[in-house]
């Protein structure tokens, strides 16, 4: 007979929930006709949370994909109106992304979609449940160490 690993439980369904996450956030995102892919809202979300436009190396380099993979995705989203490339100010051989006020027009309906697909996944939680899973995902989004009691 085998022991149990609770650890290898746990990651299993901690894989299970990510792809349930990301099932409904697809759902959701379908329905909004943005016509935006989840790769595309990641970019999104993250031109969102810089200060000024990044370079497409920046963006890469923060997303954890090629240069190559970006270059593809501000493509679409430059097609749809959503995000512009311009010229750097103190290089012009630099290009930088910005959104355009179409991109924070589908943020703010993105933000919506990933609100409702949220309240989705954590509509079985009691409000304590749900305060008690947002201190045990920033524990382990934060990778501090559990207290021993």
């Amino acid at each position: 007979m085998t022991t149990p690993d609770p650890d290898g439980l746990l990651a299993e369904q901690l894989l299970r929930l990510t792809r349930r996450v990301h099932r409904i956030q697809k759902r959701h995102l379908a329905h909004s006709d943005l016509g935006i892919t989840p790769a595309q809202s990641r970019l999104l979300r993250t031109l969102a949370h810089w200060g000024s436009p990044p370079r497409m190396a920046d963006l890469a380099e923060r997303l954890e994909v090629v240069p190559r993979a970006v270059t593809t995705l501000v493509d679409g989203l430059e097609a749809s109106g959503k995000v512009r490339r311009v010229p750097d100010p103190a290089n012009r051989r630099v290009i930088r992304i910005e959104l355009t006020d179409d991109g924070r027009g589908a943020l703010r309906e993105l933000r919506a979609a990933r609100r409702s697909a949220a309240e989705e996944i954590l509509a079985p939680l009691t409000g304590d449940q749900r305060e008690a899973l947002g201190g045990l995902l920033d524990t382990l989004i934060d990778g501090a160490p559990a207290q021993s009691c």
